[in-house]
């Protein structure tokens, strides 16, 4: 298939993409069971941002590559006037990696249409509650399903329904809107949203779904443990918390933008245990968090200058040029 400069542009941007995306999946997926383990011999805050690192490392590999190489690479060394012709094998790769962003930008973009229209709806249907101490709007919506969350991204707001406001003691009640505010500082609402947008390594295949919950898991626990700040008596009131609002039963359906206090696939039982009887933390987690720092800082020092190496945008452009035949 012959076609001109931008065409060829488009074409190995997303097929480069598809490549790299691919590659660096697999390693993520090879990796995950290590890492999850090692992820819980540290702080659950440390835990949760190391799992969404490696999810997330894909994406960042990909477009780095994409935007950081290929594109200048191409803008410079490729001449505007030539045509030449595509191989199969970059159409066929550039309409994968096309078809994937795709559907996780349209999967992304609906989760924020329906998280909309859930929030308008609270909105409407709720009443504000004033809670000494909280800076977030709290609205209660009338009803029996069982629904304390955190919902919305930009401008979030924790929604709460009638029954659990009538189930909670004043002091589990605090907690559990604490345990919403600690998700509102840690901004998971918005990495919800990156996870959404992240394409999956093949179309209608989501293989990287197992880091996803672990990431979920993490989160939660993290939350738990900065809405108690290492108190034990408002550890155990939040586990008393967690479990009366496990007993109201799970809200039938839950917008994707939103962070609730106990999610219809959590693992309740380890969350009461963890609140029940806290582990100390252990010293070799911030030891490890300056390696893992150290060897980040390193690493993006060596590829920023080798992307200002005039040797780095030849070879890559040489690299385009055998993936386009």
């Amino acid at each position: 298939m012959i076609a001109p400069y931008l065409a060829r542009l488009l074409c190995l941007s997303f097929a480069t993409f598809f490549l790299v995306y691919m590659a660096v999946s697999l390693g993520s997926f090879a990796a995950a069971p290590a890492m999850v383990r090692l992820a819980k011999r540290m702080r659950s805050q440390v835990a949760a941002r190391l799992v969404l690192g490696l999810r997330l490392a894909p994406l960042g590999v990909a477009l780095f590559v994409v935007l950081g190489l290929c594109l200048p690479s191409y803008l410079l060394l490729e001449p505007r006037t030539s045509t030449e012709e595509i191989g199969y094998a970059c159409l066929a790769a550039a309409l994968v990696g096309a078809i994937a962003w795709t559907i996780s930008i349209w999967r992304a973009l609906r989760a924020v249409a329906v998280s909309l229209r859930d929030m308008r709806r609270c909105r409407g249907l709720g009443r504000r509650l004033d809670v000494p101490g909280q800076s977030l709007p709290v609205d209660v919506i009338e009803g029996e399903a069982p629904l304390l969350a955190l919902a919305g991204v930009f401008r979030p707001r924790i929604v709460i329904s009638r029954a659990i406001v009538r189930a909670l003691t004043p002091e589990q009640l605090d907690a559990a809107l604490g345990h919403e505010r600690a998700h509102w500082a840690s901004r998971d609402n918005l990495k919800r949203f990156l996870l959404l947008l992240a394409p999956d390594p093949f179309p209608f295949c989501s293989g990287l779904r197992r880091i996803d919950r672990s990431w979920a898991k993490f989160t939660e626990w993290a939350a738990d443990d900065q809405a108690v700040a290492g108190d034990a008596e408002r550890s155990v009131t939040l586990a008393s918390a967690l479990v009366r609002v496990a007993r109201l039963g799970t809200p039938a359906r839950r917008a994707p933008l939103m962070a609730t206090l106990v999610p219809a696939d959590d693992e309740l039982s380890i969350r009461v245990d963890r609140l029940l009887s806290p582990e100390p933390l252990r010293e070799e987690s911030r030891r490890l968090r300056m390696v893992v720092g150290g060897a980040l800082a390193v690493g993006t020092t060596l590829l920023v200058a080798l992307i200002l190496q005039p040797a780095t945008m030849y070879s890559v452009h040489q690299l385009l040029e055998h993936l386009v035949h």
